[in-house]
């Protein structure tokens, strides 16, 4: 960097122009010398920060496409579950369940639709699970990434006893492994339906609902569809700036 700009002084002669030069020529060696001194220092926080995040994540597989149960048996057997035994729910089951209600599937017209229709494709429905009881995963507070196909952890620890309380003292709640929450981020949908939009988004939760009720029949899993809690009380619990909709209940 020195010699390229000693270099430039030297070959020309005195003048303004040439002064310009050499100070412009200084100047882009700092930054590029401070540029790479950061690089150099920050390295090992940038990597640190990287797996940190990754650490907060939960994988799942591929969903799955086909299953031993028809449309037409899940439909006929569905009946909300309100008591669930002990055993946990593993990862990938977990996972299916959340692919059903808001995953994406085939190529649409315009790119890659989900297994729920939604108003404009505007998704106003963001799905939050409570891990009381998984298979090799820790208890908390986690958000689906529908994009990757996996769990974002956003709080740590049991919570299903405080979500059961919000949820009017409906114990089944915290008796549940997990609980799916299905929370509206209106503006989505308002922003380009305006007062209709906020229909649209109670009919695409309902899709979502009914995708996971179904999903879960056909792995023999218990659900329930809970409607009443104390929105405020959730939203706090859950750390949402979405509005809770909807309590999904789930377990064996």
């Amino acid at each position: 960097m020195i010699s390229f700009v000693c270099f430039l002084s030297w070959d020309f002669q005195k003048g303004g122009f040439i002064i310009r030069v050499t100070i412009l020529c200084a100047v882009l060696s700092f930054i590029l010398f401070f540029s790479f001194s950061c690089d150099f220092l920050l390295g090992d926080d940038q990597e640190l920060n990287e797996q940190k995040n990754e650490a907060l994540r939960i994988s799942f597989d591929l969903p799955q496409k086909e299953g031993d149960v028809s449309v037409e048996e899940a439909l006929y057997k569905r009946v909300s579950s309100r008591s669930f035994t002990d055993k946990p729910l593993s990862v990938d089951t977990v996972g299916q369940l959340l692919w059903a209600g808001q995953g994406v599937n085939i190529d649409g017209v315009s790119g890659a639709t989900r297994t729920s229709p939604s108003a404009g494709a505007t998704y106003a429905i963001d799905l939050y699970v409570l891990a009381g009881n998984m298979n090799e995963v820790a208890a908390g507070l986690y958000k689906y990434d529908t994009t990757e196909h996996d769990l974002i952890q956003l709080a740590s620890g049991k919570l299903d006893e405080e979500l059961a309380s919000a949820a009017l003292g409906q114990g089944f709640i915290a008796e549940a492994p997990v609980n799916i929450v299905l929370a509206a981020v209106y503006d989505r949908t308002v922003s380009r339906y305006r007062e209709r939009g906020e229909r649209y988004v109670h009919m695409e939760a309902a899709h979502v609902a009914q995708n996971i009720s179904l999903q879960a029949e056909a792995l023999d899993i218990g659900s329930v569809i809970v409607g009443a809690f104390d929105d405020e009380e959730v939203a706090s619990l859950l750390q949402l700036e979405a509005e809770p909709l909807l309590i999904i209940p789930l377990g064996y």
